[in-house]
């Protein structure tokens, strides 16, 4: 499987896939930088993305800025160890407290090992990722995506995504996630390097950052 590691690898993928689909050329135009987005494995990645869950990019941000302060290290055992007051300090609801806490327990015990889920195929290691509690497929996508480096993953269930796909292929109102990730089947093998894509776009089209921080 060649991951998305570099820039080089970003600018391959997109001219690839102005050829899989050539409506995407006139994105590509518009989009202008297009990041690489990648964050080391761990649990500080995963953590992150579970954050992000349902809020803006800012109030992720601030969230995860004050989560990474009351415990230090970042740790599953530091994080089990803060108990409720820390999470209820750094701002987490109650669903993400539990999601959180199920993953450090997880990791803790060695049922989920996400330095070795790296090398599993996508469908694996996103069978293995939504096994936690409180893990659905946005989170798996985006986690394996940013910090895994998988090639050809498309989270058709982020609202940004579907929003710049919908303003740059005329799909008004937004298309839902399943309708998305049937229209994503075209861009295989290089999704990942679309969903980029489409994240740049949004940032254009909105003035507003929309990608999960990487």
């Amino acid at each position: 499987m060649q991951r998305i590691e570099t820039d080089a690898d970003i600018s391959r993928g997109l001219d690839a896939l102005v050829l899989l689909d050539r409506r995407l050329g006139p994105v590509r135009a518009m989009a202008g930088a297009i990041p690489l987005r990648r964050s080391p494995a761990g649990f500080h990645s995963l953590a992150s993305v579970i954050v992000a869950q349902q809020v803006s990019r800012t109030s992720a941000d601030a969230i995860f800025n004050r989560l990474c302060r009351l415990v230090d290290p970042f740790t599953p055992e530091a994080f089990l160890a803060g108990g409720e007051s820390v999470m209820v300090q750094a701002g987490l609801s109650r669903a993400k407290q539990r999601t959180m806490t199920a993953l450090s327990v997880a990791l803790r015990d060695g049922a989920l090992d996400l330095e070795r889920l790296d090398t599993f195929p996508a469908d694996e290691a996103l069978a293995a990722l939504t096994a936690i509690p409180g893990i659905g497929p946005w989170t798996a996508q985006v986690y394996l995506l940013v910090a895994a480096g998988h090639p050809d993953i498309f989270p058709a269930g982020d609202v940004a995504l579907q929003t710049a796909v919908g303003h740059a292929l005329g799909h008004e109102p937004r298309p839902p996630a399943n309708q998305l990730a049937l229209m994503a089947e075209t861009w295989s093998p290089w999704r990942s390097v679309a969903a980029r894509l489409f994240w740049a776009y949004y940032r254009e089209i909105r003035g507003a950052e929309a990608a999960p921080a990487a």
